[in-house]
């Protein structure tokens, strides 16, 4: 196709050549350069999100090694601790199960599911301290970014079994996300296997 020349335009089609900007226009435009950068915070730290029961709930993204379907955990005998639900066996490598309804004092029955998805009760394998959990949800939100500066106290009315293990919460959408502290969390996940 070869290009177009000014004689190959046709006749009834107007040429645009320079024409006259009125003062309206020039105005827009300038009020438009002259307004202030509006400022984005930096979304500077990250965490996997998930429900237990009816609390939204999220671990550092660090911690996370892997998400595995989930599968009933096999009981060990002579263990007695609260939250070790047991064993599971996941990609042929075995994994303490550590619930964290009962280490959280959360009622795992509560919650529903989010109306338009689709809800999957789900594994997280997470480490601390060299040690890998797995850590059954209702529900897997996902990658939460989140700016440092933009993280809130948790409310007065949050379950007190919960609230000595937040570190914050962030709005993510119409979800409010307890940020749970991952050094308080580990040495209690350790506690449970002792």
């Amino acid at each position: 196709m070869r290009p177009t020349r000014p004689s190959d335009v046709p006749e009834d089609r107007p040429r645009s050549e320079g024409r006259a900007i009125d003062d309206a226009y020039l105005d827009e435009w300038a009020e438009h350069f002259r307004a202030p950068l509006v400022e984005t915070e930096l979304a500077d730290a990250s965490a996997v999100a998930f429900r237990v029961g009816a609390e939204w709930l999220a671990l550092p993204t660090p911690m996370l090694l892997r998400v595995a379907p989930h599968v009933v955990p096999h009981r060990v005998p002579h263990r007695t601790a609260r939250a070790l639900r047991g064993i599971v066996n996941v990609g042929g490598q075995l994994y303490p199960c550590v619930a964290l309804a009962d280490l959280l004092d959360i009622d795992a029955d509560g919650g529903s599911a989010r109306t338009g998805r689709h809800t999957f009760a789900r594994l997280l394998l997470v480490q601390w301290e060299g040690r890998v959990y797995a850590l059954p949800v209702a529900d897997l939100h996902g990658i939460v970014r989140y700016a440092g500066a933009r993280v809130q106290p948790p409310a007065a009315t949050i379950n007190k079994g919960t609230q000595r293990y937040l570190a914050g919460v962030v709005a993510e959408g119409d979800l409010r996300i307890g940020l749970l502290d991952a050094a308080l969390l580990g040495p209690q996940l350790a506690r449970t296997l002792r």
